[in-house]
């Protein structure tokens, strides 16, 4: 059987950069893409915040980058999505992964960036147009919406958050509540309810989104009245919140109630030794390819350090 001193599981900016630095301390990193290589970042068009691209670049040619970076010290990356895990609990102990149902694996010590998923309504004309006006993240793509028309799907404290972050950028933010109230907290409803540009649409839900290439307008329907009415918009943006990927570890690692995986303090440490957590599987806060980025690197390092305490023994 094959063993591996580290695998990274993920390969999005937190699984590229801890292979990055996996590599560069002699890990010998092998990293599995999992089912959407390059993660959330390649459904993305223009990635304009992630320092360093002073013109900006788009998600994918980013992640093909960040993989090339990575190849060039010597981690390897293999297509393959991990299905069953068996964690150790014992300091220095070999953890197992199957991979694709089919291939198990001896890994010395595992990162996870396996990410989180935005969830999404589910309708086809919605997922037609993801990059072409229909968004799940406001503060990645609300910029190239200045000064037009848009809609925001959701009632929760992310929904409110990222209805007023919009409102600052465009004419006209309509926010669609399915219920008779929000979810959010009084002070971000206080704060959309006192944001003139932005109305809010209580018992509304998505009928349809309008375009052909790019979001034109939406069809809507009161879902108690059953009454459709139709909006001019160019952009959608999708806040119903996101599920980390973190099946295949429940009941061996500690996570809160959403999912999220749970890390030691300022650490990537899981619950169990020498498994780490880096980038949106742990984190619900930021959710930005730099803070991922940003842990990917810590993750590295504490499996450097782990490693590097286990031989000195």
């Amino acid at each position: 059987m094959e063993r591996i001193k580290c695998l990274i599981i993920g390969s999005g900016p937190a699984g590229y950069t801890a292979a990055i630095y996996a590599a560069r301390a002699d890990l010998k990193p092998v990293v599995y893409t999992g089912m959407e290589p390059g993660g959330q970042l390649t459904t993305t068009t223009e990635v304009d915040n992630f320092p360093g691209y002073a013109k900006g670049i788009d998600g994918p040619t980013m992640m093909v980058e960040l993989q090339q970076q990575a190849e060039r010290f010597g981690t390897e990356v293999r297509i393959g999505h991990a299905t069953e895990v068996n964690l150790s609990k014992e300091v220095g102990g070999i953890h197992t992964v199957v991979v694709d149902s089919t291939t198990t694996i001896e890994a010395e010590t595992i990162i996870i960036s396996t990410g989180a998923s935005a969830k999404y309504l589910g309708i086809p004309s919605e997922q037609r147009l993801r990059g072409g006006g229909v968004s799940a993240c406001a503060v990645c793509d609300g910029f190239f919406y200045k000064g037009q028309e848009i809609a925001i799907v959701g009632a929760g404290d992310t929904a409110a958050e990222e209805a007023t972050y919009l409102a600052n950028i465009c004419t006209k933010v309509t926010m669609l509540v399915r219920k008779g109230e929000m979810r959010a907290s009084k002070a971000m409803q206080h704060r959309v309810n006192n944001t003139e540009n932005i109305e809010v649409l209580y018992h509304t839900e998505v009928d349809e989104v309008l375009g052909e290439q790019v979001v034109e307008g939406l069809r809507m329907v009161n879902n108690q009245t059953q009454e459709k009415t139709e909006i001019a918009i160019t952009g959608l943006f999708i806040a119903i919140g996101h599920k980390p990927n973190t099946d295949i570890f429940k009941d061996q690692l500690d996570m809160d109630d959403a999912g999220y995986l749970i890390t030691h303090g300022k650490s990537t440490k899981t619950n169990l030794p020498g498994v780490f957590a880096s980038g949106d599987v742990q984190d619900k806060e930021y959710r930005q390819a730099v803070t991922a980025a940003g842990t990917g690197c810590m993750a590295a390092l504490d499996a450097e350090r782990y490693l590097g305490a286990l031989s000195a023994h």
